[in-house]
Order: structure tokens, then sequence, then C-alpha cells
């Protein structure tokens, strides 16, 4: 069996859908060819030279990476540019880029779950949820013999799709009953007579953004010259997608102990672990944003969590946050908290694929920052 580039990729957008990308974000494929053909791929935070040279030098036909190489619009790639450089070696070697980004950051599971994972939580829902599917509850009533024409139309029309299950609704036999009057043209029963069918009562769900499509399919299904039927709007139920992960550890531990614990479980780096708050905090309760998170301090706040690790903390925001009585703060570096993903979405991959490609994770460290110092009488 070959495997082919695009049947990778199609493991990871059904992981990772490209369409919950931020609008801002670039994610996708960066260079290659769907249909080559593909035995190796290897997953990184970050394509540059460093793990280009190790997806070439290793024999991989697919790096897949978090962190876009082409973010903002570009109008060329020349090789003398550092990054038209990598792309023009990549396309070289036959070795094609993907990225997955806030795709990635927002996916159940995805980057938090693993940054969560790392540090031995068991997690209990997103931090900053994303919102749910718009939802409609359809419920129409149908002579018992035309019930399956009218239900195949409703979900041709796009009903009944919830999460991996199509074709879903409620059927239930009963009695229906009407009276035609003065100018109807009745397909069952006579004008003034009341009338007593046996009807099938379907009630489907829908996404609201095909509202127009599912009724106008029911009207023309429906052999009713006045089609019955109840259209209800779903309460917004937030889904287990979005950015941050909340999670619980077995037992409390103070903030000293766990930031050694972070900073056991993720690879070194020169920025290592740095924690704000009160040493001895208790930390059970933890809320976790793979990659800059600065922006999500309030949401750790509603969340009432202990601690909050996350990357790129800034002095004003942190000590504004803590001053307000916020979570204890763990900051560590943006690649090792985004390293952790590259497992998780190796091992995606792998387990889809059955073991017929090679999937390994990078072991280069991208992480920018090369030198870290504390002085004799600097800190705890």
């Amino acid at each position: 069996m070959t495997v082919t580039v695009g049947d990778v990729l199609a493991v990871l957008e059904d992981a990772y859908p490209p369409a919950t990308a931020e609008s801002w974000d670039a994610v996708g494929m960066v260079c290659g060819d769907r249909g080559a053909a593909v035995s190796r791929v290897l997953f990184c935070v970050d394509p540059d030279e460093s793990t280009v040279d190790e997806a070439v030098s290793g024999g991989a036909q697919l790096l897949v990476a978090h962190h876009p190489l082409l973010l903002r619009g570009v109008h060329g790639v020349p090789a003398d540019d550092p990054k038209g450089a990598l792309v023009h070696r990549l396309i070289r070697a036959g070795v094609a880029l993907y990225t997955a980004h806030t795709n990635a950051d927002a996916a159940d599971p995805g980057v938090s779950d693993a940054l969560a994972a790392a540090l031995g939580l068991t997690v209990t829902g997103p931090l900053s949820p994303a919102p749910g599917p718009e939802l409609d509850v359809l419920t129409t009533y149908v002579p018992v013999e035309r019930a399956e024409q009218v239900l195949g139309a409703l979900h041709a029309a796009g009903a009944g799709a919830l999460g991996d299950y199509r074709d879903a609704a409620w059927v239930v036999d009963g009695v229906g009953q009407f009276r035609p009057v003065a100018g109807a043209d009745p397909a069952i029963g006579s004008v003034g007579e009341l009338a007593r069918v046996p009807e099938t009562r379907l009630e489907v769900v829908l996404e609201r953004r095909r509202r127009a499509d599912v009724v106008a399919a029911l009207r023309a299904a429906h052999p009713y010259e006045e089609v019955a039927f109840n259209l209800n709007e779903v309460a917004d139920v937030p889904s287990r997608r979005g950015i941050g992960r909340i999670g619980e550890l077995a037992e409390a531990e103070p903030l000293r102990v766990f930031a050694r614990r972070v900073a056991d479980a993720l690879p070194a780096t020169a920025w290592g672990v740095r924690a704000a708050g009160d040493p001895e905090r208790p930390v059970r309760r933890v809320a976790v944003c793979g990659g800059a998170g600065d922006g999500y301090l309030s949401a750790a706040v509603r969340a009432g969590v202990d601690a909050y690790v996350t990357a790129d903390l800034r002095h004003h925001p942190a000590a504004e946050h803590l001053a307000r009585g916020g979570p204890a703060l763990v900051d560590v570096a943006h690649w090792a908290s985004e390293w952790p993903w590259c497992g998780q979405a190796a091992g995606i991959v792998r387990d889809a694929l059955g073991g017929t490609v090679d999937v390994l994770v990078s072991t280069r460290r991208t992480d920018p920052w090369t030198v870290g110092v504390t002085t004799g009488t600097g800190g705890r």
C-alpha cells in the first residue's frame, strides 16, 4: 500500500480542521504535492533551518510544523531570503511542508491537551471554550407511508448531522387530525370534514446555516398542501474545543513543587521555568495554554484555578493579575509549551495509518533563546 502526502493530511485535517483556524492564521500546505508518496513524516514546532535539515537528512517526505513558515502575506520566496531559501530547499529535496497552528490550538484534543497531559493533569474542559455550532430542531408530521421519503429529503439537505453521526432523527408514529376549510385542496380528506390520519412525527437537528435549505426540502418532499412543522433554536452550548485547558492534579502540592513538576515535564530551555505567587500556595486545579497566553489571564481568574501555566508572560499584565488576587502564574518557554503537541499529532497519524509510515518527532530545540543567566543573589 502506497501512502501519499494527501493521506497523511486527511488524517491531520480531520483531527485539526483548517476551518477552525483564526482568520489571521496561515495553516495548511505550504509546498509539496498531495499525490506524492510518503514513507516518513517528521513533526516539529518551528519550520526553520534546523528542522528542515533534520527532515531532509532523515529521509522524511513530509514535515508537519505547528508554527507557520509564512504567517504574513508574501509576494515571492526568493532563494536569497531566509524563508524563501527553506522553501527552495524543501522543494528540491521533495519534502512537503504542512502547518497546523491555531486549528491545533483549538482542537479537542489539541496543543493544550498535550501540555496538560505532560504535566499529569486530568482535563475537565477548555479554558476559553469555542462557541458550539448554532443548531435548530425541526419537527414535522407526515403520513406514515411517506415518512421515509420526507426523512430522506431532510437528510439530503443536511439535517440530522451530529458530530461523527449522520442521518440522525427521532421517529414515532401517532394520529394527526385536521379539517380542510373552503379554499383548501387537501391531499387527504375532504373540505369541511374532520380527518384523522396515521402520521409519523419526525424530529431532526440541523445547523442553523442550513435552515432555508432544509425547510425548502421539507416543503418539496411533503405531500400536504400546508406543511405542519415546528422550528426551534437550540440554546448555545459551549463546545469542548477552544483555547487552553483546565485540569486537576491527583493531589494538591505547593507552587514551588508544582513549578518543579512543570520544569521536569518539559524539554530544557535557556528560559527555563519561573513562577509568580506564594511558593507555598497549594496547587491542584490548573489552567494551561500552550504558546503565548497572557490574553487569557482573565479567563484563568474566572475559572477559579490555583495556577495558570503558559508562555511569554509580560511584566505588567502579570503584576496586575497578581495584585488583583489572581491564580499563581507559571511561565515557560513558548517552544517548550507547544513541543508536547508534536507527540500528540504524531500519535494520531501513527494510529490512523496503522504503522504504514514512519512517524518521528523532531529532536531539535528551536527555542530562540540560547543563554540563561541568574545572578548569585537573584531570586529564590
